[in-house]
């Protein structure tokens, strides 16, 4: 909503990641997944073990005889070892019966029964203690019986398991998160467990840091080209109009050729209309905010275009005040009002509101069912909610009232091909292509349709014609650094080049140091290429920009799962596989 992308491309891994700009054309990756950046597919395993439980403990419990283990003439001529490992036997049995307390009592018997240098063994030992006292809730126990079985044995997979299960109850979620790091390494990420405990945790994580983050961040004013971008989205927003003949200041022209001003009594909401056509945009909230304090002719719409410039530069605690009096206000247009609601819907869902997001989008709908807005940021809604049908109809109404809003037809032929391409449907999947091809071919100008239909081409594997795609949107619109993202991920999806596809996204942050994005691919390729250090100085470069707090947590997650890598590495010599 209210952005000009809808979409973000694919992953460098080549799965699908199916991300929506939402919002003021922020980049917000949805559901679970794409967390550990490393994870690549590396063969599979029986899906028992990628799945399985870890409650047991290891060894046989056959050898034991009867209720008490072995009798004491054998004991007498076993080895030591084989006297711990009867006891480990005997403590399984008490395991397997539920009887945990005598569980324990007989690891405890194996352990001080084992020779020193039996390490395997004594970490064995070790590791089925730490399972008995985890069915007592015993975490402080688990985790010092599971550090010492990872002394003995730093590769352990279920002692560093079980560790971090125990850290993750007490609330030690920085070292939870290292341990089940290095358990999803070792695995080769194929364990569903140990997967979802880590994006489990890197998100509790990220909410944490984001919310402490977002809450004193410095204001920061997206790059002229997100701004046009996202005005660009609207076709019935008044404030973002340019001025009539009648609203334009005199001018006269200096040595330089620049405007200087004549009048100093113009309406302040005027001047910073101006200082919009001109893209001096640092200057518009203090225009406004004289507009609005003095009571001018323009409050309604000073309030509208100061709630607009907050929510670009991420400061929705101060956009929704000026929001709700302009939608409270009944002297106040329709349209005025409905774009207030567009507007506070859209912010409601950034943050995960979708209720109070929909109330708006509808209240919206019933005071100007005619607003084409309404239609086409309701229906990229409905695809966040995953409503597609819903989001075709409102595309399909937003169409009827602009019948020339090449968006909106390429946002609908996205969402059916979406629709299409998840169920599977290999007939409605064309349908949607050819409908991608009749949106270019009538609207030769809509960059954002060769965009769209790029990351469709590209789900197709047809990377050669997505390039072309790419290369139409570059043509159109140069200055747009999502684009060169784009097409340096394809480039390491389709001929797997590293080296153009690092130089495009580079480019894009030469057109705008403020595309978090970028940093963020960046970032992300740099964890596959095993540069750690580098994908967190990427990580925190894009964190510094998000325009959200769930964006930032997003981010914070990725930066994470980078540095837990990086302490991994050095604590345990582990690394994933890389580019």
């Amino acid at each position: 909503m209210a952005a000009s992308k809808p979409v973000e491309p694919q992953s460098g891994s080549g799965l699908p990641r199916w991300q929506l700009a939402l919002l003021v054309g922020t980049p917000i990756v949805l559901g679970v997944g794409a967390v550990y950046l490393w994870n690549r597919s590396r063969g599979k395993e029986k899906q028992g073990k990628r799945n399985g439980e870890r409650k047991t403990p290891e060894g046989s419990a056959s050898p034991v005889q009867g209720q008490h283990g072995a009798t004491n003439p054998e004991l007498e001529n076993m080895s030591p070892l084989d006297r711990a490992q009867s006891a480990k036997n005997k403590g399984n049995k008490y395991f397997k019966a539920g009887k945990y307390e005598q569980a324990i009592q007989c690891y405890t018997d194996a352990i001080s029964l084992c020779p020193k240098e039996q390490k395997g063994d004594l970490s064995t030992f070790y590791q089925n203690r730490a399972a008995a006292y985890e069915q007592l809730l015993k975490w402080t126990e688990v985790i010092q019986d599971c550090s010492q079985a990872v002394e003995l044995n730093p590769c352990y997979v279920k002692a560093l398991f079980r560790r971090a299960k125990a850290l993750e109850k007490l609330g030690n979620k920085k070292e939870c998160l290292e341990d089940v790091t290095a358990v999803c390494i070792l695995e080769v990420f194929q364990n569903q467990q140990s997967m979802l405990l880590a994006d489990k945790v890197l998100k509790q994580l990220g909410k944490e840091k984001a919310k402490e983050k977002y809450k004193n961040r410095e204001p920061l004013m997206p790059s002229p080209q997100f701004i046009k971008s996202y005005f660009s989205s609207f076709t019935d927003d008044i404030i973002s109009q340019p001025l009539q003949k009648g609203e334009k200041k005199d001018e006269d022209k200096d040595k330089e050729g620049e405007a200087s001003e004549v009048f100093e009594n113009v309406s302040c909401y005027l001047k910073a209309k101006q200082y919009m056509e001109e893209e001096n945009y640092d200057k518009i909230i203090s225009e406004c905010t004289k507009e609005i304090e003095s009571g001018g002719r323009y409050t309604a719409e000073a309030l509208l275009l100061r709630a607009t410039f907050y929510l670009l530069i991420g400061n929705a605690t101060a956009a929704q005040p000026d929001l709700d009096r302009v939608i409270n206000m009944d002297d106040a247009s329709v349209k005025l009002r409905a774009n207030a609601l567009i507007k506070r819907g859209s912010m409601y869902m950034q943050q995960q509101q979708p209720q109070l997001s929909t109330q708006d989008f509808n209240i919206a709908a019933e005071i100007d069912p005619r607003n084409a807005d309404v239609y086409h940021h309701r229906g990229q809604l409905k695809i966040l909610l995953d409503q597609v049908e819903e989001a075709v109809g409102d595309f399909d109404e937003c169409i009827k009232l602009r019948p020339d809003s090449a968006l909106a037809q390429a946002q609908k032929c996205f969402a059916l091909y979406r629709q299409a391409y998840t169920g599977n449907n290999p007939s409605q999947v064309q349908k949607a292509m050819d409908g991608f091809e009749d949106v270019i071919r009538r609207f030769p100008k809509c960059a954002e349709g060769y965009a769209l239909y790029a990351q469709a081409l590209t789900d197709q594997q047809q990377f050669g014609k997505a390039d072309e795609m790419y290369d139409k949107c570059i043509e159109l619109e140069p200055d747009n650094a999502t684009t060169y993202v784009h097409k340096g991920l394809l480039q390491l999806q389709w001929k797997q080049d590293l080296e153009m596809g690092l130089e495009l996204i580079s480019k894009a942050i030469e057109i705008d140091n403020k595309c978090d994005f970028a940093y963020e691919t960046m970032g992300t390729i740099e964890v596959q290429r095993g540069n750690l250090d580098k994908a967190i100085d990427m990580f925190n470069k894009a964190i510094n920009l998000a325009k959200s707090e769930m964006e930032m947590a997003h981010l914070y997650s990725l930066c994470d799962a980078a540095y837990a890598q990086t302490e991994v590495a050095k604590k345990y010599g582990l690394k994933p596989p890389t580019l």
